[in-house]
């Protein structure tokens, strides 16, 4: 397994130009998207015609969107993220060799759309999945300091050779362990325009789901599937979540967010972010981390007199109004 960096994609038996669809299929969850979905599409449209959307019965205009610019939608009941894109990965029909991760709020700039086109027209049988570069926008400023950039993310691989990590929170697409993978130069944009207050509703909801990731670990509640490998040793992602794990995790509650907060805003220049900047790393960084442990203290004190997991998920299903049960 190797990550080989892409500098630069040329092709003496190139076919098409840049801009032509290829042989990928795009992956989309929707839930009221109606915001963003036309632009997610509309920069996908360059690169592929194979977009498929798994929506949770939205109460917008989302599907009227989607089906109007051409993408397959299917409807589902929500459980989790992990849940739902595995279901599409599953029932869509795909076809493709290749398949991408995107999400509604996302888009892709140029510099992908042009690299795409390409890139499938190289000799592709040593990579299985390629990461690309996130660029994160907070109220329409590019988040540049404080490590939110880059972010390498694992976002399209072969559809034979990986599946999604069975997890509540921070869920990435896991490969066969032989696989082998490259980086591309472009960029996904990732850029909510919703409200400040949309955005801590939506935090809200992730420090219950961060919260069951972090007592799956300690208790084994949830079964897992180790067939596949988790990211690459060397990986971003990798690090940062060994980091979480096996440091950040092990420091007391409520002081490692704000140990957290100091070390992003000024050892990694947050504060180079101006305005903006100091409210996305304090609120994310700070606010949305003293939440996560605000949510296990008061967990563990739920379950501490419990015998076994059966007990321990009908307890944290009815404190987080979640589904943790298996269904039949």
């Amino acid at each position: 397994m190797f990550i080989r960096r892409v500098m630069k994609l040329e092709s003496n038996n190139e076919k098409g130009s840049p801009n032509m669809p290829i042989d990928l299929s795009v992956l989309i969850l929707t839930y009221n998207e109606a915001k963003h979905i036309e632009r997610c599409i509309r920069s996908l449209k360059a690169v592929s015609n194979n977009i498929f959307i798994v929506d949770s019965f939205s109460t917008d205009d989302t599907v009227k969107i989607c089906e109007a610019l051409g993408a397959n939608v299917y409807q589902r009941a929500w459980k989790n993220y992990a849940d739902q894109f595995q279901w599409g990965l599953d029932n869509c029909p795909i076809e493709t060799e290749w398949i991408m991760r995107m999400d509604a709020d996302e888009y892709i700039d140029k510099d992908l759309m042009d690299e795409f086109p390409k890139l499938f027209v190289t000799d592709l049988d040593e990579i299985d999945g390629f990461y690309i570069r996130r660029k994160y926008y907070f109220l329409g400023k590019w988040i540049k300091y404080g490590t939110i950039y880059p972010l390498n993310l694992l976002r399209v691989w072969r559809h034979s050779k990986g599946r999604i990590e069975n997890r509540w929170m921070d869920e990435h697409i896991v490969l066969v362990p032989e696989a082998k993978t490259a980086r591309l130069l472009g960029h996904i944009i990732d850029d909510n325009l919703n409200t400040s207050r949309w955005w801590t509703d939506k935090h809200n909801k992730y420090a219950d789901r961060e919260m069951l990731d972090i007592l799956d670990r300690k208790y084994e509640l949830f079964p897992q599937d180790n067939s596949l490998r988790t990211d690459d040793d060397s990986s971003q992602a990798k690090i940062k979540r060994l980091v979480k794990e096996n440091i950040y995790n092990r420091i007391p509650i409520f002081v490692r967010p704000l140990l957290y907060f100091l070390y992003r805003y000024f050892i990694w220049l947050g504060f180079l972010d101006g305005v903006r900047g100091f409210a996305f790393h304090f609120f994310q960084g700070y606010w949305y981390r003293s939440l996560v442990d605000l949510r296990v203290f008061e967990a563990e004190r739920l379950l501490k007199n419990t015998k076994n997991n059966r007990e321990k998920i009908e307890i944290l299903e009815g404190f987080t109004g979640l589904q943790l049960k298996a269904s039949n």
